[in-house]
């Protein structure tokens, strides 16, 4: 490999499912990375978001959540969101083994939204939290706000959102994340949607962000 490439390889370890990205050269950072409803840890997304992090010295675990390790479509379970954010925990104890430094916890609408509820019920989980297209409510429900935990929320975290996404304004996302008593910073997108796919991503300013962590 030459240098700011990485080596991918195919995870499979109790409940841990998904694909580590390791890097050249390693700075001893982890991150782990989770996927939305509808999708999973093979989403263009999120591989393009593995490959920056990890040509940064990054090694990534993007990781299936436990309902999509249970069925290959369809979306999760109200039910099921306490074995999601567990998994999620195992996932970051997982690296944990395998990198020297700190682990980021971070994942795309619903995985982001899971990362945040387990860091409000366990500060300690990770330091921070990268969060891409954060769900703030329903489309065309903006009164549903999926933000109750938010008072709770000490962890340091990064918003990544698109300015056309129908799950939230950038104006109501930053107004939202206004509550949590941690430091914040909310990045747009311009011309994305919810999926992040059109407009230009770079994904090198939350990698600024969260390189002191």
């Amino acid at each position: 490999m030459s240098e700011g490439e990485a080596s991918v390889t195919p995870i499979e370890d109790g409940n841990v499912r998904g694909f580590l990205h390791r890097p050249t050269r390693a700075d001893g950072r982890g991150l782990v990375l989770t996927h939305g409803a509808g999708g999973n840890c093979r989403a263009p997304l999120l591989s393009a978001c593995a490959d920056a992090f990890a040509a940064a010295g990054v090694t990534v675990l993007r990781c299936d959540l436990a309902f999509r390790q249970k069925r290959g479509s369809g979306p999760p379970h109200p039910a099921g969101a306490a074995a999601d954010r567990a998994g999620l925990r195992d996932a970051v104890a997982w690296l944990c083994e395998r990198v020297t430094g700190p682990i980021v916890l971070g994942g795309h609408s619903y995985g982001g939204r899971q990362a945040t509820m387990l860091a409000a019920e366990q500060p300690d989980v990770a330091p921070a939290l990268l969060l891409l297209s954060y769900p703030l409510h329903p489309p065309d429900k903006p009164e549903q706000r999926r933000t109750a935990h938010f008072p709770n929320l000490r962890t340091r975290a990064v918003f990544v959102s698109g300015d056309k996404d129908p799950f939230g304004t950038l104006d109501d996302l930053q107004d939202a994340i206004a509550a949590i008593p941690a430091p914040t910073q909310l990045i747009g997108v311009v011309g994305a949607g919810h999926d992040l796919k059109r407009g230009r991503i770079d994904f090198a300013p939350p990698i600024a962000a969260l390189r002191e962590t």
